[in-house]
C-alpha cells in the first residue's frame, strides 16, 4: 500500500496547475539571410577613393612604372644567356617605400627550387627508362638566375636578399611618393630545354639539324607589383600562377649569332642592319599588304643558314612603350612573313616566325590568324595600341608576352595534318595572341586570379574562332562544354574565385567555366547589346591599368543596370551546378459555372495583396478536380463564356477587340530546380502542328521560392510537349527531367 503525504499531494497538484495552464511558446530562433539575390557586400572589398562602387577607377588610383635599359647575349654553343640591366622604379604611391622587391621567376628550374616538392608524388607502375633515370637518376637541370651583382647608379652595392624567386633590394633611404631610384643588375643562367625540363620559356632542340629555337621570357629580373590593394605583390612563383607586373618602358639590345632571325617586343631600332637588302625590300611591301601575307625571310634562306653556325654576332635593338614585359624570339632556323592590318587610324603589322618544320601550315594560317584575332578583339575591346602582334612557332608551348607570343602545332614531316592539328593550332594562335588585351593590357593580377586574364581571354577567343570559320570546332565557350565538369565529383571541385595556385582541374575551373559564364550572360541573361557595352566598358575602364575581380564585377552591372549579384555570387563564387526540370504539367479549362464548394475570396488587408474578383467571374479546372465535367474538355472561346463576351463588348472597341489574344489551351507547369545556382527557365513549346515557341522567364522567378515556381500557359494551339533549355544555354547538368512528357533516355548499349 503506498502512503500518500501531504507533500506529495502538494505536489500532484502543483504539477496539475501548471499543467493545465498554456505553456509558454519557445521563442523562435533567427536565421541568417541566404537569399541567392542578396548582394555582394559580404564578398567584395570596400569602394574607396582607389577603386569606386561603379568599378573605374577612383580619384586616387596610382601605379607604379618600372622603365628598362637591358643588354643580353646568347650563348647558343653552350645555351646560356648572359645580362645587365639597368632597371628606373617610379614611386607613385603615397606612402613611402623602404625596399623593393624584384622577380626571379627563372630560379623556380633551380636545383634548390621548391616547386617540386610541393606536388603530391606516387610510384608510377610503368616507366620507360628514360623517365625512370630522369626522375630517380639523373641530376636535376642548374637553372636559376646567377645575380653577380645589384649596384646603385653610382656603382655601389645595394644589399638584396634572394627569397627563393624573390628578391629584396634594400633601398639607402625611403623612396618618397613622386621619386625615382635607379639600380643595375648583372647577371646569367643556364637555359632550359623546355621539351626535357619543361618551363614557359627557353629551347627546343631539333636533333636533325643541331638547331635550336629559343623562346625567351621571364629572363630578366622583374619588378614586382605595389598597389592600393595588397602592397607588394610578391607571392613566389611556384609554377601555376602566372606573373603580375607594373608597366614601363624598354630598350633591349639582344645580342646573337649573326646568322640568326629575331622577333621581340617592341619596334625594332636597326632593321638596315639585321635584313638583308632583299628582305627589307620584302619587308616594305609587307607593310602595304592588307590582303594577305608576305614572306620576308624564305625558307630557302632559312635552311641554307641551318648548318652555317655562324661564329660572328649581331645586335637586334627594340624599344617598347608601355608595356609590362618583354619576350624574344631567335633562331637561324626562322621563316619570317607579315602583312599590314588596319586597326582604327593605324596598321599593325601582323607577324610570324617558324622553323620549316611549321610548313604548309603556318605559312598558310599563321599571320591570317593574328590579324583576324586582332580586328576581333578590338572590336569588343579596343583599337589594339600596339605596333605589332607577332606569332612564334614553338612546339609544346602555348605562353604570352607583349607584343609576341609562342604557339604550338605542326604538321607531320610529309606536310599533311589533320583537322584537329590544325585548329588546334588556330586555337592556340588566337588565345595566345588575344592575350595582348587581357592581361598584356588589361594588366590584372594572374598570380592571384588566372580567371581574370585566361577566362575572359577564352571568351574572347569563343568569339574570334567562331567569326574566323563558323564550323570551328570551339573546345570551351558554348554552355554545354562545362556540364561534365560541373556535374563531376565536388571532392574535385573549386570555385572560380580560388588563387591561382590552388586551383583543381586547372583548365576547366580557370579557361572553361568563366568563359562559359561570360557566354551565358551574353546570350541568355543580358543580350549581346548590354553585355558587348559593358564589357567594353570594362576593358577601357581599366586598359594599361591593375583592376581587381570587384572590378570587373562591378562595372558589368554598372555599365547595364542588369542585377548580377545572383549570378557572379553561384558561378564564381560556389561550386553549385545548374539543374532544372518539369516537376508537373497539368491542363486547365474554363468554365462559368461555380465550384460546388465555393467560397468568395476575402480582400487582403494590403494593397499589394491580390483582391478577390469583382464582378461575374470565370472558373478553372483541371482534369482531377471534382468540378471537372468532360465536355469541359474543348478548345475554349471567350465568347463562349457570356460573361466574359459581356465584359469585352463593355470595355472594349473594335479595334482594341481586334488586338486581344484568343487562348484556347490552358496549362501550368511546375518547375523544379534540384541544382544550387539561379538560372533563367527557358521553356520551348511544341505545338500538335510541330511548330514551336520560345518563352523565357528571368532568373528572379527563382527569388521567393528556391526550390520550385509555377506558371501559366496559355496558349491558340494545344501543346505537345514543353522543354527546358532546349538549346543547351544553361549548363543544365541533368537533361532527363528537361521534358515532359518525361523522354526516355536511350542507354549507351542502346
Amino acid at each position: 500500500m503506498t502512503k500518500i503525504t501531504l507533500s506529495s499531494l502538494l505536489f500532484f497538484f502543483t504539477i496539475q496547475l501548471v499543467v493545465g495552464q498554456d505553456a509558454p511558446k519557445p521563442k523562435e530562433s533567427g536565421h541568417e539571410d541566404v537569399n541567392k539575390f542578396r548582394q555582394m557586400y559580404d564578398l567584395l572589398a570596400t569602394p574607396n577613393m582607389y577603386r569606386t562602387a561603379s568599378g573605374a577607377p577612383g580619384p586616387e588610383y596610382y601605379q607604379q612604372q618600372a622603365d628598362y635599359k637591358i643588354n643580353v647575349e646568347l650563348d647558343d654553343k653552350n645555351q646560356k644567356l648572359y645580362g645587365t640591366e639597368t632597371v628606373t622604379y617610379t614611386n607613385n604611391a603615397k606612402e613611402s617605400l623602404d625596399y623593393l622587391w624584384v622577380q626571379l621567376d627563372q630560379n623556380q628550374h633551380a636545383r634548390t627550387s621548391k616547386s617540386p616538392l610541393a606536388e603530391s608524388q606516387n610510384p608510377d607502375a610503368v616507366m620507360g627508362v628514360s623517365g625512370f633515370a630522369k626522375t630517380y637518376l639523373q641530376e636535376k637541370f642548374d637553372g636559376g638566375f646567377k645575380i653577380e651583382y645589384v649596384n646603385d647608379i653610382s656603382g655601389k652595392p645595394l644589399p638584396y636578399t634572394i627569397n627563393e624567386t624573390m628578391m629584396r633590394v634594400d633601398l639607402p633611404k625611403p623612396l618618397k611618393h613622386g621619386e625615382k631610384v635607379s639600380f643595375s643588375v648583372k647577371w646569367w643562367y643556364n637555359i632550359n630545354n623546355y621539351m626535357v625540363d619543361g618551363g614557359r620559356s627557353g629551347y627546343e632542340h631539333f636533333p636533325k639539324d643541331g638547331n635550336n629555337l629559343y623562346v625567351l621570357a621571364q629572363f630578366y629580373p622583374r619588378m614586382a607589383v605595389y598597389n592600393d590593394v595588397e602592397g607588394w605583390q610578391n607571392m613566389q612563383f611556384w609554377g601555376g600562377g602566372e606573373f603580375a607586373l607594373p608597366f614601363g618602358n624598354f630598350e633591349v639590345n639582344v645580342t646573337v649569332p649573326a646568322d640568326h632571325i629575331m622577333e621581340a617586343t617592341g619596334v625594332l631600332q636597326n632593321r638596315a642592319e639585321v635584313f638583308t637588302p632583299e628582305q627589307l625590300k620584302r619587308y616594305a611591301l609587307a607593310e602595304k599588304s592588307f590582303d594577305k601575307p608576305v614572306i620576308v625571310v624564305t625558307q630557302a634562306e632559312a635552311t641554307a643558314k641551318e648548318s652555317a653556325f655562324a661564329t660572328d654576332k649581331k645586335t637586334w635593338k627594340f624599344k617598347a612603350e608601355n608595356v609590362r614585359d618583354f619576350g624574344i624570339a631567335t633562331s637561324r632556323k626562322l621563316i619570317y612573313d607579315a602583312m599590314a592590318v588596319k586597326i582604327g587610324d593605324k596598321n599593325i603589322m601582323a607577324v610570324s616566325v617558324y622553323p620549316k618544320e611549321g610548313n604548309p601550315l603556318w605559312g598558310q594560317y599563321s599571320t591570317r590568324a593574328v590579324a583576324h584575332t586582332l580586328k576581333s578583339y578590338s572590336k569588343y575591346t579596343f583599337d589594339f595600341p600596339y605596333p605589332k602582334a607577332v606569332s612564334v612557332n614553338a612546339q609544346d608551348q602555348g605562353m604570352e608576352y607583349p607584343m609576341i607570343c609562342w604557339n604550338f602545332g605542326r604538321p607531320d614531316e610529309d606536310g599533311s595534318y589533320t583537322d584537329r592539328v590544325k585548329y588546334g593550332m588556330l586555337g592556340v594562335i588566337i588565345h595566345e595572341v588575344g592575350h595582348n588585351f587581357f592581361p598584356m593590357i588589361v594588366n590584372s593580377d594572374e598570380r592571384q586570379w588566372t580567371w581574370m586574364d585566361e577566362g575572359l581571354n577564352t571568351f574572347m577567343e569563343y568569339l574570334a574562332e567562331q567569326t574566323f570559320d563558323p564550323n570551328f570546332p570551339s573546345r570551351r565557350g558554348p554552355a554545354k562544354t562545362i556540364v561534365p565538369y560541373m556535374s563531376g565529383d565536388q571532392s574535385n571541385l573549386v570555385p572560380i574565385m580560388t588563387n591561382s595556385e590552388s586551383i583543381k582541374q586547372f583548365g576547366n575551373n580557370a579557361y572553361g567555366k568563366p568563359a562559359v559564364g561570360l557566354n551565358i550572360l551574353r546570350e541568355t541573361i543580358m543580350g549581346h547589346e548590354l553585355f558587348d557595352f559593358a564589357f567594353k566598358t570594362y576593358a577601357n575602364r581599366w586598359k594599361f591599368k591593375h583592376p581587381t575581380p570587384e572590378d570587373f564585377f562591378r562595372t558589368m552591372e554598372d555599365a547595364s543596370a542588369v542585377d548580377l549579384d545572383w549570378f557572379f555570387r553561384g558561378w564564381f563564387f560556389t561550386t553549385d551546378n545548374n539543374d532544372i526540370g518539369i516537376k508537373d504539367v497539368k491542363r486547365y479549362f474554363v468554365s462559368t459555372e461555380q465550384p460546388k464548394n465555393y467560397k468568395e475570396p476575402q480582400p487582403e488587408a494590403s494593397p499589394r495583396k491580390r483582391r478577390a474578383p469583382a464582378g461575374p467571374q470565370v472558373f478553372l479546372y483541371s482534369k482531377d478536380s471534382e468540378d471537372y465535367k468532360p465536355e469541359m474538355d474543348k478548345a475554349f472561346s471567350y465568347s463562349d463564356a457570356k460573361p466574359l463576351a459581356s465584359f469585352i463588348d463593355a470595355n472594349f472597341n473594335a479595334e482594341e477587340k481586334a488586338k486581344l489574344a484568343d487562348p484556347k489551351y490552358f496549362y501550368h507547369v511546375t518547375f523544379e530546380k534540384p541544382g544550387g545556382l539561379v538560372m533563367p527557365i527557358i521553356v520551348e513549346l511544341t505545338f500538335e502542328d510541330g511548330s514551336t515557341e520560345i518563352r523565357t522567364f528571368p532568373a528572379q522567378i527563382w527569388r521567393m521560392n528556391d526550390k520550385q515556381v509555377s506558371r501559366m500557359f496559355a496558349t491558340a494551339k494545344p501543346v505537345k510537349k514543353f522543354m527546358v533549355d532546349p538549346k543547351e544555354e544553361t549548363a543544365d547538368v541533368d537533361v532527363t527531367n528537361n521534358s515532359w512528357p518525361k523522354e526516355t533516355t536511350k542507354s549507351k548499349f542502346d
